[in-house]
């Protein structure tokens, strides 16, 4: 009886057995597979951990070699390898500096120095603050075409491009836009301003730039014209494309009537089919109608009956198709 009990107690003990090997493999894991083929997930290779010590040698300026005039506010102090890597211009202007005991000289002016400072932040970390990015939107767009720094651009123009265009700015950036080489930027312009001339004509933005710019206030005009050229020739081939669908949906109703009888108007001279559904042809009525109205017109005046020169064209135009003029 113990016997009976140890043995069911050493069966309740019993080590879980280790999970059986997986089958061997000749070769490595597909790229972006861990070997048990589950997928890698990926990582962000600039954590926020390395973006916030970039921010913090900006913002405490350690072992700064290069101090930057920026106007009236004072100086910010950067490093001449960070500025010359991001940005060639920069480089150049460090390169031909004058040198102050271990620090070099350089000034960035023509734009607000809080700009400036958003500026070189970005060449650090490529962080910034919505607010002020919102604020100096148009002299960071110049920056970064002045100082060739492309991923900054293309921050100002997505910006600009999902909200921050007017009525009141979009003439101003059209101008930036052409003067900063930025082509998507001012093609999203000059529709926007085609789209709202009648608003955009009236901004103090238009009236600046006929005086300033005469020879780009008339190429908006003729493009505008040229627009509207447009737009009425794709109005004419629409007008055209429906009255082409009209006359061959009547063609169609015609013979339908003629070879197979229509249950909507019922012809006099056709007997239709006990098992015949009722009549799909939209036109079949409209044809009806034309006819008895053909019948009984009595105008007879110069350039005669509109409803009559269709039916004329109509029964013109089946008589050059007809391919069987039996039926």
């Amino acid at each position: 009886m113990a016997g009976e009990e140890s043995s069911h107690i050493s069966r309740n003990l019993a080590p879980v057995p280790p999970p059986l090997p997986l089958p061997a493999t000749s070769g490595y894991a597909p790229k972006g597979l861990l070997p048990n083929r589950t997928p890698i997930r990926k990582q962000n290779s600039f954590s926020r951990a390395t973006r916030d010590l970039w921010e913090r040698l900006f913002n405490e300026g350690y072992r700064a070699d290069v101090f930057i005039n920026a106007g009236t506010s004072g100086i910010i102090y950067a490093h001449a390898s960070i500025l010359g890597e991001a940005s060639p211009v920069l480089k150049g202007m460090i390169k031909k500096s004058r040198k102050h005991g271990h620090q070099r000289s350089i000034s960035i002016r023509g734009v607000p120095p809080d700009a400036v400072r958003v500026f070189i932040r970005f060449l650090y970390s490529s962080s910034y603050e919505p607010e002020e990015l919102e604020r100096y939107i148009f002299h960071l767009l110049v920056l970064s075409h002045s100082y060739v720094v492309p991923h900054l651009k293309r921050v100002c123009e997505r910006w600009l491009e999902q909200g921050l265009l007017t009525i009141e700015n979009v003439i101003d950036t059209f101008q930036l836009a052409l003067l900063c080489d930025a082509p998507r930027l001012s093609l999203i312009c000059h529709r926007f301003i085609l789209k709202n001339f009648k608003a955009i004509s009236a901004t103090e933005g238009w009236r600046i730039m006929k005086y300033s710019h005469p020879v780009l206030e008339k190429e908006i005009a003729e493009s505008i014209d040229e627009e509207k050229s447009r737009q009425k020739e794709r109005t004419r081939k629409l007008k055209e494309r429906k009255n082409y669908l009209q006359l061959y949906e009547a063609m169609e109703a015609l013979v339908h009537i003629c070879r197979d009888g229509c249950r909507t108007i019922g012809p006099h001279d056709k007997v239709l089919k006990e098992d015949q559904g009722p009549c799909s042809y939209a036109m079949c009525k409209a044809i009806e109608l034309l006819v008895r109205h053909f019948a009984g017109c009595k105008m007879r005046v110069p350039g005669g009956c509109i409803h009559c020169k269709r039916m004329w064209q109509l029964l013109e135009l089946h008589s050059h198709l007809c391919a069987n003029p039996d039926v």
